[in-house]
């Protein structure tokens, strides 16, 4: 017998913005645990998207999270957000060693209202043609497509460089020039890696909004130089 879950139902953009909160904070916090930004003994165990997931458990940190989720939730609803990049500092050397990058796109949004500005590669009044997509899904599925993402987090270790000294992160939000921003955020620089290799990841949609995700770094050579 189907469960609710299995039911495909037209997700609301409310509803779309949770997802889409919910899986930036798994995301943000995996990538944390993976890359050894945080103690491994401040992260704890949860099962989510049928995967054993880690999260902090790091008083601070829970509260800078929770302070950029509220507000990254309240762009989100007014369609403001381009994307979420994590970048990961070197704290001796203060190069940028990784960036991971997610793309926020909305699904079906005409051009005239800025359709494709989540691509970094598109000039900001560029327009995209995609075909329509399925206005109906269910949370399986969607919650299958986040699963396959988080593996890849936790597969990182394979593949990317070891990280020789201790590291810091910061979180880089794109927005629309008309959302207003709080005066509590500050302006940074995108701090690109000069000469990097990238890794194209999962992506993921709601039916309103589709997550594009990718990881850039710095080779290993190039740190020891």
């Amino acid at each position: 017998m189907a469960t609710s879950t299995d039911t495909k139902t037209e997700i609301t953009l409310k509803g779309s913005v949770a997802i889409v909160s919910e899986f930036f904070y798994t995301a943000i916090n995996s990538i944390l645990y993976q890359r050894g930004i945080y103690q491994p003994e401040t992260f704890k165990r949860e099962s989510k998207y049928g995967l054993t997931v880690l999260t902090s458990t790091d008083d601070g940190l829970l509260s800078y999270l929770k302070q950029i989720m509220s507000q990254m939730s309240t762009w989100l609803l007014e369609g403001n957000v381009q994307r979420l990049v994590v970048v990961v500092t070197g704290i001796d050397s203060g190069e940028t060693l990784e960036r991971w990058q997610f793309n926020v796109c909305v699904e079906n949004k005409d051009d005239e209202a800025g359709f494709g500005k989540g691509d970094e590669n598109l000039p900001q009044n560029s327009s995209a043609s995609r075909k329509p997509t399925d206005q109906k899904k269910s949370i399986r599925e969607i919650h299958n497509e986040i699963q396959a993402i988080i593996r890849q987090v936790t597969a990182s270790v394979t593949f990317l460089p070891l990280l020789n000294e201790p590291c810091s992160f910061d979180l880089l939000v794109y927005t629309d020039k008309s959302a207003v921003v709080p005066t509590e955020w500050q302006e940074s620089d995108p701090r690109y890696i000069m000469n990097s290799q990238e890794v194209k990841l999962r992506s993921f949609t709601t039916t309103v909004h589709k997550i594009d995700s990718m990881v850039t770094y710095k080779e290993a050579d190039e740190w020891e130089l």
